[in-house]
């Protein structure tokens, strides 16, 4: 039997206006959507290393900015703050006098300056303040350490872990200065502190506050501690958590913020 003849294959015909305005359009689609994608990930390859190399800047202008930032920008001579007080009452302190700027030794209670001593001493700034009433003292101080950003981070968590910010074993040295409300503020003096770890800059802030009275026998109580509401102790009723947190806290941001800026812009202009 004779194979069966295959069978013939019509030639395909020249395609219609439609179909071919359907595949340009697809085609000019995909174009377009490769050229958004990669505009946006272009965009964010330019921001990420640009994004970093700010950070990294502000981290190395924070290890050497001390040496050439004006003290009344690190310390005000008066701090004001709206809603720093116990009940969200304002709060106003004045700068009694600053310290030269040192080594850390003796700066720190032996235990906290072991917790310290992984991210060095590169330079220890200090100033001490009263309360309006000058019924409070507090020492404010700013460590500028030799660490890289993973050793401030190492250092944060653990601080953070192992609660090191709340052992009254591991407490800041105030700053006595004679002829002033803070004459007679020593270690036993010592009623409330605060310390925080910074990471985007090398550096530790501390406070540590007292009565100007020079009692002693006061139970040390941590600022987090201090300014919770409802707090019986004598620290917390007298609002020392609050001198210390604010004070602290304004030393902090000032050095932040001057450290973002860019370079030669540091005097705030």
């Amino acid at each position: 039997m004779p194979p069966p003849l295959p069978v013939p294959v019509p030639a395909p015909g020249p395609p219609s206006r439609g179909s071919g305005r359907a595949v340009a359009a697809a085609v000019s689609l995909v174009l377009g959507l490769g050229l958004i994608a990669g505009a946006v990930t272009g965009s964010c390859l330019a921001a990420g290393p640009a994004d970093g190399s700010a950070a990294e800047a502000a981290y190395t202008r924070g290890a050497t900015l001390w040496r050439g930032l004006p003290v009344d920008r690190i310390f005000p001579a008066t701090v004001h703050r709206d809603a720093a007080g116990p009940g969200g009452a304002p709060r106003d302190w004045i700068r009694l006098g600053v310290a030269p700027d040192s080594g850390c030794a003796d700066a720190f209670d032996p235990l906290l300056a072991t917790a310290l001593a992984p991210v060095g001493c590169a330079r220890l700034l200090r100033a001490t303040y009263a309360d309006a009433t000058s019924s409070h003292v507090t020492t404010v101080g700013l460590l500028v350490t030799d660490a890289d950003a993973a050793g401030m981070r190492a250092l944060r968590r653990r601080f953070a872990d192992e609660h090191l910010d709340e052992r009254a074993d591991l407490m800041p040295r105030p700053l006595a200065l004679r002829d002033t409300p803070a004459a007679r503020f020593g270690d036993a003096q010592r009623a409330c502190w605060y310390i925080t770890v910074m990471t985007d800059v090398p550096a530790v802030v501390y406070a540590v506050t007292g009565f100007t009275d020079g009692r002693t026998g006061t139970p040390p109580l941590p600022a987090a501690r201090a300014v919770v509401p409802g707090a019986t102790e004598a620290p917390a009723q007298a609002g020392l958590g609050h001198d210390a947190t604010a004070l602290a806290e304004e030393v902090e941001r000032a050095y932040r913020d001057a450290a973002h800026r860019p370079a030669g812009r540091e005097d705030g202009r």
